[in-house]
């Protein structure tokens, strides 16, 4: 036994495989200390990446409420710089510069993505770069174990853009004579021998009464919505014609555009007081909402929307089509709602005019859901 044992000691094969195993071992346990620093790393790094997510989204976020409040561009600016500067990404403010944010126009495409253009007008959108690079304001992130391997630093970048909606809505109702009959009514038109004629609309019969109970849903749907809106109000019918009763006009601003709702319903019931009449000149309607959208009193940087109603075909004016192109024009696009015995297909040609939706209302219940529907409809979202 201690003759084998002594061969063991002295054998240079065994020394060679010792020394083998203890290089390899140094070598393994140095990989095993650089992973562990590498892996250190790398969750530092992740961490920051999120958190200049948070920061950056949060600065998109005031920039678009700001535009929103104050449609001031330099304002939106400013807010989301403030914001950005109370958000710490790696111990440090993230600070904006003027190129960080960028406001354009966003449209979603037919697959349902965005596309943002750069100083695209008019401009409904706000794209915030944050940026922790060696050129950015708030420079790059120092890593602490990288510089094992002459890597002293990396540079997150996150972007993200909100579309910010806020609108301006005018509702263009049709108050013509025939909106005076009720919802059981199968004549398309009030003749001028009808008792109802030279009356105020019966509020709980009438097409007109079924309208006002769609505009007050509508009025009361625009309270849950987390944007601003804006609403006018606008009525249509035709000029006079001699000898019969009522009041007579070919269009009126009832209600101008106001953050005031409680405008569109008053205007509402100063309608309903009057005993209206004439036929239905839809075009003279359609230009009236356009002179509410693109008055002082709408806010420049507002997504502008036209919610256009009718219960007959136009028998008065221009056919209604070819006044659409000059809301579109202005960026105003038009919702047509049929109702009654209204001409589908003139609505619908108007609102394809205008990239707008058209819809058909066979009842009272269901002209309350469009308008609902319409109030409804979000225009406020992150698109990447």
């Amino acid at each position: 036994m201690g003759n084998t044992t002594e061969s063991t000691t002295t054998d240079p094969r065994a020394r060679r495989r010792r020394g083998v195993i203890v290089v390899l071992a140094a070598t393994m346990m140095i990989v095993f200390m650089a992973t562990v620093a590498f892996s250190l790393d790398v969750s530092y790094m992740q961490l920051c990446k999120a958190k200049l997510r948070a920061a950056t989204d949060a600065a998109a976020r005031a920039a678009g409420e700001g535009l929103s409040r104050q449609q001031d561009i330099e304002y939106a600016r400013q807010q989301a710089k403030d914001i950005a500067q109370l958000n710490h990404v790696a111990g440090a403010p993230l600070l904006l510069d003027d190129p960080d944010i960028i406001f354009g126009r966003s449209s979603q495409q037919a697959n349902g993505a965005w596309a943002f253009t750069p100083e695209g007008s008019p401009v409904n959108a706000v794209r915030v770069f944050g940026r922790r690079t060696r050129d950015s304001l708030s420079g790059s992130v120092p890593i602490f174990f990288g510089r094992v391997f002459n890597v002293f630093d990396f540079e997150p970048i996150q972007a993200a853009t909100v579309v910010r909606l806020d609108r301006d809505i005018c509702l263009v109702v049709d108050r013509s004579s025939s909106m005076k009959l009720y919802l059981d009514d199968t004549s398309p038109t009030m003749s001028t021998r009808d008792s109802r004629f030279c009356q105020t609309p019966n509020m709980s019969q009438s097409r007109w009464g079924a309208l006002s109970v769609a505009v007050q849903r509508f009025i009361d749907a625009l309270e849950q919505t987390p944007q601003t809106e804006h609403v006018g109000l606008v009525s249509y019918g035709s000029n006079p014609i001699g000898g019969y009763c009522g009041y007579w006009s070919q269009a009126d601003i009832d209600a101008p555009i106001s953050e005031d709702h409680t405008v569109v319903t008053a205007g509402m019931q100063s309608i309903s007081g009057k005993s209206f009449n004439g036929m239905t000149n839809i075009a003279a309607g359609i230009l009236k909402g356009v002179d509410v959208l693109t008055s002082g009193n709408a806010r420049p940087y507002a997504a502008k929307t036209m919610v256009l109603m009718s219960d007959g075909a136009y028998t008065e004016g221009v056919q209604p089509r070819q006044v659409a192109p000059q809301a579109a024009e202005q960026d105003i696009i038009i919702h047509t709602i049929t109702f009654g015995e209204a001409n589908p297909d003139e609505m619908q040609a108007i609102a394809d005019a205008t990239d707008g939706n058209h819809y058909i209302a066979p009842n009272a219940q269901r002209l309350q859901e469009i308008f609902e529907e319409i109030a409804l409809t979000l225009p406020v979202v992150f698109t990447d």
